[in-house]
C-alpha cells in the first residue's frame, strides 16, 4: 500500500517548540506537558482525550500509569505487534507489570534523547522500526504507543502508513496527562482498532470470525469480564433468540467485524465513550448497565429485548427462566455486614449492585472511572437503597469513607486495603479478589458471598493481630532500631506544615505531577 511518506522538515518542530521540547521530562509536569502536546500539534489529540474522558475534581486517580490498560489489550491479542515509545523509565515499569500479569511476547521500543526529539528523528525512527517489524507472517496489526513525553513532543503517529505489507498499522496517543485511568486507555485502543475495522468491513469482504459467522442476532459485549460471564450471558440471550457477540476489548483482529456486525452493544463497563462512538457511527444501539443480581438482570433483558425488537413474549420468557434462579441464589448467598467498595477497573458500580441484593449493607462506592450515560441507572439505583457513589474517587476520598462508615469489611485499591488491615478492618483486593469472579446471572449471584463472608469472620484474628503487636512498626517506629526512637516533636511540627503546604498546593492546581 502506497503512503505519504513525510521528510524530517515536514515533521520537525518549529524553534520555540524544539527549544521546549528539548527540555521536556516525566517531571516536567501534566499542565506543563499538556499545553507543550497542544502547542506542537496534538490540539486535536487532547481535546478528544479530554471530552473522552473527564478528569475530577482533583488532576487524576491514583492508579497505576494508564498505558498498562491499552498495552494490555494489545498483548493480549493474536497475531498483534506491540512498539512503545516513551522515556525508558516508564517502558521499563510498563512491561515489567505486563509480564507480570502473564504476557508472553516481547514488546518493541523506540527510545529517543534530546537531539531525536526535537528534530523529527524520533519519529522516522519510530517509522523504521514499524517497518522492521512488519511481516505478515506473523503479525494482523501493529499498534504504535507514544507514551507522555513524545505526545508532548507532538510526534505525528497519524502520518504513520496505515498498512505495510497486509499489516495494519495503529497509532496511539496515551499520555498520563491525557488518559486518567488504565481503565480508559482500554479504549483510547478499542475504539481505534475498531474505527478502523469498521472502515475495512465498509471496503469490501472482510474475514470471518474463527467460530464462523452467527446466523442469531448477536449482542456484543463491551467491557473486560470474567471468561465464564460471557457463556452466562448467552445462555440468559438465548431464549430470545439472540447470541452474545464477541467481547471488546477482543482477542483477535477479526473478532472486530463480528463486534460491529451486531443487533446491539451492552455496554457492561459504562466508562468506553470512544468505542461507543465507533459503534454508534456503524448504527448500533448501546445499551448500559449488566445483568447482575436479580433486579439488575431483570431490567437488562428488558431493555437488550427492546433494543433489538424481540416479542415481549420471549422477553418475559427469558426473565423468567433466570429470575427464579437468581432470587433462589441470593436467598441461599446471604453476606452479612457492613461494606466500603472501591477500585479503578471500572466495574464498581455493578459490583456493588450484587452486593446490595446479597444483603450486604453496603455505605460507599468509589470508582476511578467517570460518570457516563451508561451508569446512570445503577448509579440511581444504588442512591436510591442509600449508597453513596462517588466517580472519580481519590485515595483520600476512599480512606474518608472507611473512616466514616467503619465498615466491618473495605473492599478496594491496594492502598485502601493496607490501610484497613492496619487499622484491623478485613479487607479484600477489588480486581482479583472481587472483580476475578463470575458477577452475571445465576452464577454471579452466589459467586461472592463465600469470600466476603469468610473476610468479615477475619475480625477476631486482626484484633488479636493488634493487641499483640500494639504500635511496633507504625509510623516512625517503622524500621530496625538498636535503641529506643526519640520523638523529635519540632521536627514533627515543621515536618507537618511543610506537608500541609504542599497539599493546599496540589488542591490549587499550582503543582500537580505527572
Amino acid at each position: 500500500m502506497d503512503d505519504f511518506s513525510p521528510t524530517r522538515e515536514d515533521i520537525a518542530p518549529t524553534p520555540a517548540d524544539s527549544a521546549a521540547a528539548e527540555g521536556m521530562s516525566c517531571a516536567s509536569g501534566a499542565e506543563k506537558m499538556k499545553a507543550q502536546a497542544i502547542a506542537s500539534g496534538k490540539s486535536e489529540v487532547m481535546a478528544q482525550l479530554e471530552a473522552d474522558y473527564p478528569k475530577g475534581p482533583h488532576d487524576q486517580p491514583q492508579s497505576m500509569c494508564p498505558a498498562f490498560g491499552s498495552l494490555r489489550v494489545g498483548l493480549r491479542m493474536r497475531r498483534v505487534g506491540t512498539i512503545l515509545s516513551g522515556s525508558a523509565c516508564c517502558v521499563y515499569g510498563l512491561t515489567f507489570t505486563s509480564h507480570f500479569y502473564g504476557a508472553k511476547r516481547s514488546v518493541g521500543y523506540v527510545p529517543f534523547n534530546s537531539e531525536s526529539l526535537v528534530t523529527g528523528k524520533l519519529y522516522e525512527d519510530i517509522r523504521d522500526a514499524v517497518h522492521e517489524m512488519a511481516d505478515p507472517k506473523a503479525y494482523d496489526a501493529i499498534v504504535v504507543t507514544s507514551l507522555c513525553v513524545p505526545t508532548a513532543s507532538g510526534v505525528p503517529l497519524q502520518m504513520l502508513p496505515k498498512e505495510i505489507n497486509g499489516v495494519r498499522i495503529v497509532g496511539i496517543d496515551v499520555p498520563g496527562f491525557g488518559v486518567p485511568t488504565h481503565a480508559e486507555a482500554k479504549d483510547v485502543l478499542s475504539a481505534a482498532m475498531l474505527n478502523y475495522a469498521h472502515g475495512e468491513a465498509e471496503s469490501g469482504p472482510v474475514q470471518a470470525p474463527r467460530t464462523g459467522i452467527e446466523k442469531r442476532p448477536s449482542v456484543t459485549l463491551l467491557g473486560e469480564m470474567f471468561p465464564a460471564d460471557p457463556m452466562m450471558i448467552a445462555a440468559m440471550l438465548e431464549p430470545m433468540g439472540l447470541a452474545a457477540g464477541p467481547v471488546v476489548p477482543v482477542r483477535e483482529w477479526r473478532e472486530l467485524y463480528a463486534a460491529l456486525d451486531c443487533a446491539a452493544v451492552a455496554a457492561i463497563h459504562p466508562f468506553y465513550t470512544a468505542s461507543v462512538r465507533a459503534f454508534r457511527s456503524a448504527g448500533r444501539k448501546v445499551i448500559g448497565s449488566a445483568p447482575v443480581g436479580f433486579e439488575g438482570t431483570d431490567a437488562w433483558l428488558q431493555a437488550i429485548g427492546d433494543g433489538c425488537n424481540v416479542p415481549q413474549a420471549r422477553i418475559d420468557t427469558a426473565r423468567n427462566a433466570f429470575g427464579g434462579a437468581i432470587r433462589a441464589a441470593l436467598s441461599e448467598n446471604r453476606i452479612n455486614g457492613r461494606i466500603t467498595l472501591s477500585g479503578y477497573e471500572g466495574s464498581e458500580l455493578i459490583v456493588a449492585r450484587l452486593l446490595v441484593e446479597s444483603g450486604a449493607d453496603l455505605r460507599y462506592v468509589g470508582t476511578a472511572c467517570p460518570k457516563t450515560e451508561f451508569s446512570t441507572l445503577d448509579a440511581e439505583w444504588l442512591e436510591a437503597k442509600g449508597v453513596q457513589v462517588r466517580y472519580r474517587a481519590s485515595l483520600e476520598q476512599d480512606l474518608a469513607a472507611m473512616a466514616e462508615f467503619k465498615p466491618d469489611l473495605a473492599i478496594g485499591t491496594t492502598p485502601v486495603v493496607q490501610k484497613a488491615k492496619e487499622n484491623g478492618t478485613p479487607s479484600l483486593y477489588f480486581t482479583n479478589l472481587i472483580s476475578a469472579r463470575p458477577l452475571m446471572g445465576p452464577a454471579g449471584a452466589g459467586s461472592l458471598a463465600a469470600v466476603v463472608n469468610a473476610a468479615i469472620a477475619n475480625k477476631p484474628r486482626f484484633d488479636r493481630m493488634r493487641e499483640f503487636f500494639g504500635e511496633v512498626g507504625k509510623g516512625d517506629n517503622a524500621g530496625v532500631w538498636e535503641n529506643t526512637p526519640v520523638h523529635n516533636q519540632a521536627f514533627r511540627k515543621k515536618f507537618a506544615a511543610k506537608a500541609a503546604a504542599s497539599r493546599n498546593a496540589v488542591d490549587s492546581g499550582e503543582a500537580i505531577g505527572s
